[in-house]
C-alpha cells in the first residue's frame, strides 16, 4: 500500500519543524522524504522526484529561493509544485516566492493542517483512490 502514497519533499533545517510536518504528513497518507539544506533539497528533488516539495526559505547552503530557482529552471524538475514554508510574512516575501516560481506560500509558523490542505490543493490526498 506504501507504494501508492504520493511524496513529500520537506526541505526544513529545523528539527522540530520537520518533525511536525513530516507526522502530520504521514498521518494523512504521503510518504515524507526530508532534506536539511538547499542543496540537499536541490539533489533530493532530482533523484527522487517527489511529488511536490515544501520549501523552507531561510536553510543553509542554498536558500530557499535560489533552490526553487534552479528547480524551477531544470526541465526534469520544473513541474514539482513548491510551497514556500517561511517565517518572512511580509507582502514582497510573497511577492518574491511567485517571481522565483513558488506555486504556494505559508507562513510560519504555520497550523499543521494548513500545511496538509495546501498540499492537497496541489497534489490531492496522500492515497491513491481505490475505487
Amino acid at each position: 500500500m506504501a507504494d501508492s502514497s504520493k511524496t513529500v519533499l520537506l526541505v526544513e533545517d529545523n528539527e522540530d519543524n520537520r518533525t511536525v510536518y513530516r507526522t502530520i504528513l504521514e498521518h494523512f497518507g504521503y510518504q515524507v522524504i526530508e532534506a536539511r539544506n538547499g542543496e540537499d533539497g536541490v539533489r533530493m528533488a532530482r533523484q527522487d522526484h517527489p511529488d511536490l516539495i515544501l520549501m523552507d526559505i531561510s536553510i543553509p547552503l542554498i536558500d530557499g529561493w535560489e533552490a526553487t530557482r534552479i528547480l524551477k529552471g531544470d526541465a526534469a524538475t520544473s513541474q514539482i509544485p513548491i510551497i514556500a514554508l517561511t517565517a518572512h510574512a511580509l507582502a514582497t516575501d510573497r511577492a518574491k516566492a511567485q517571481e522565483v516560481g513558488c506555486d504556494g506560500y505559508l507562513a510560519k509558523p504555520c497550523e499543521p493542517r494548513r500545511v496538509v490542505a495546501e498540499v492537497e490543493k496541489f497534489i490531492g490526498s496522500g492515497r491513491e483512490a481505490t475505487a
